[in-house]
């Protein structure tokens, strides 16, 4: 552990673990490139615990102006994120991912797409709750998020308390949260533990939530679901 620690750094801002990847196999030239390239001016600012330890809020007004802004946790390679962002250039979207390559996709196909309304947070979603300002946020997504299929491993996933009270906390009140997942236990935990962080489901019959939602894409989690066998459910719940 960093020798500042919450109990000696003078903002007791949290120091976390955090379980998962942060780098997979090589990154292409050309995806170094967009790293060096175009991170640092789509980063909405200092958010981690060492670099921002005071927990500065974010000015989202400087990064978005009047735009609702929606936050998307884990955004794997970026395709869902850019289909929304082009498709509602009058939202501020943030995206969240400590995978280096998917950040390293995602920018790519920012390029690709010319789009303007995203700023990425190239970490732990969790620092990112830490300066965003209460009942700011829209819509949220978390599509497809790891699994951790070990029971033992069940604390780890987003769908806790932990993660969910903050994320409600940064949420207007009427905001979306959606939710993708093709593991069954993971639904099964998402729809007992989303209603506890002040969360209401929107479903009427099984059919709601067995199909995808009318602006959605298929990403290559759910593609890779399917070719698998399993069935992807798709969950919406509002905000309180």
């Amino acid at each position: 552990m960093s020798k500042n620690t919450p109990e000696n750094h003078p903002s007791g801002a949290p120091w976390r673990n955090f379980y998962g990847r942060f780098k997979g196999k090589g990154l292409r030239p050309s995806q170094e490139g967009y790293l060096e390239e175009d991170l640092q001016d789509l980063s909405p600012g200092a958010v981690g615990w060492e670099e921002n330890p005071e927990r500065t809020p974010l000015d989202l007004e400087a990064l978005f102006g009047a735009r609702d802004i929606w936050l998307e946790v884990g955004f794997g390679g970026g395709e869902h994120m850019v289909h929304q962002a082009t498709q509602n250039p009058d939202v501020g979207f943030i995206g969240c991912e400590p995978y280096i390559n998917g950040v390293a996709m995602l920018l790519g196909k920012i390029r690709n797409a010319k789009c303007d309304n995203i700023r990425i947070h190239p970490g732990d979603a969790r620092d990112m709750f830490d300066v965003l300002p209460d009942g700011c946020l829209s819509r949220a997504f978390l599509l497809y998020p790891d699994p951790w299929p070990k029971k033992r491993h069940h604390r780890r996933r987003f769908v806790t308390q932990e993660h969910l009270v903050p994320l409600a906390a940064k949420l207007k009140s009427g905001a979306i949260f959606r939710v993708a997942t093709d593991i069954p236990d993971y639904v099964r935990q998402t729809l007992e533990e989303v209603p506890k962080a002040g969360f209401e489901w929107l479903a009427e019959a099984p059919e709601d939530w067995r199909k995808p939602w009318a602006d959605w894409i298929s990403t290559r989690y759910e593609q890779k679901a399917h070719r698998e066998g399993r069935t992807p459910h798709y969950l919406t719940f509002r905000k309180i």
